[in-house]
C-alpha cells in the first residue's frame, strides 16, 4: 500500500476505491452505480467490515508468493478452529452476541480512519509517471490529530503521513518523528 498510495495507475493494493472526475463521466451507468454504492456510508462502513473480515482479507492476491499463501491458509485454518473452540465452549448464540459487534466497531472505526487519513479534499493523487512518493506521503495522507487517550489506543495512526514517509518508524515514535521535523507539520490535518 505504502509503494503504491495516491498512484492512479496502480490503485487496488490496500485502498479505498476512488475515480477521478474524468473516469467517473467515462463510466457506464452500471460503473457509475457500482462506484456510488460502494461509497454510500451503508455499504463501506456497514457491509464494509463483514467484506474485509470474511472475504478480502481471507484470500490471496493472485501474483501472492508460496509463504504468503501459506500464511493466509494458515491463519484462515487458526481462525476457524478459534472459532470453532469458542463456539463449542460458550454456544454459538454467545459467540455471535460478542464478535459481531466487535467486528462492526472495529471494523467501521478501522474503515473510518483509512478513509478520512486517504480521501479528503485536495488529496495528492498523480498518475504513475507524474507520481511522487514523498508528496504522496505527506499531501496524500493526512495527519489526524486526536485526543491523547485515542492517539493511544490507535497506536499514533493520526500521523499517518509520517507512516506513510517512513513505514518503518515505530508507531511509539511517529509523533515524535512529526514534531522535530517541520516540513510535515504542513501535511492537511
Amino acid at each position: 500500500h505504502h509503494a503504491t498510495s495516491s498512484n492512479l495507475d496502480k490503485r487496488g493494493t490496500g485502498d479505498v476505491w476512488v475515480m477521478t472526475v474524468d473516469e467517473y463521466i467515462a463510466a457506464s451507468y452500471w460503473g457509475r452505480l457500482a462506484y456510488r454504492v460502494y461509497r454510500n456510508p451503508i455499504v463501506m462502513f456497514g457491509l464494509g467490515p463483514i467484506y474485509l473480515h470474511l472475504v478480502s482479507n481471507r484470500l490471496n492476491r493472485k501474483d501472492a508468493k508460496r509463504k504468503e499463501r501459506l500464511n493466509t491458509y494458515l491463519t484462515n485454518f487458526s481462525i476457524i478452529a478459534v472459532y470453532a473452540l469458542l463456539c463449542w465452549a460458550i454456544g454459538w448464540q454467545a459467540f455471535l452476541l460478542v464478535q459481531t459487534p466487535i467486528l462492526f466497531v472495529a471494523g467501521s472505526l478501522g474503515i473510518w480512519l483509512f478513509y478520512v487519513q486517504h480521501q479528503f479534499e485536495d488529496s495528492y493523487f498523480e498518475n504513475d509517471k507524474e507520481w511522487d512518493y514523498v508528496k504522496a506521503a505527506v499531501d496524500g495522507s493526512s495527519y489526524y490529530k486526536l485526543p491523547k487517550v485515542l492517539q493511544w489506543v490507535t497506536g499514533n495512526i493520526g500521523f499517518h503521513h509520517v507512516h506513510h514517509l517512513a513505514p518503518r518508524v515505530p508507531n511509539y515514535n511517529l509523533e515524535k518523528a512529526h514534531e522535530s521535523t517541520p516540513p510535515l507539520h504542513k501535511a492537511t490535518t
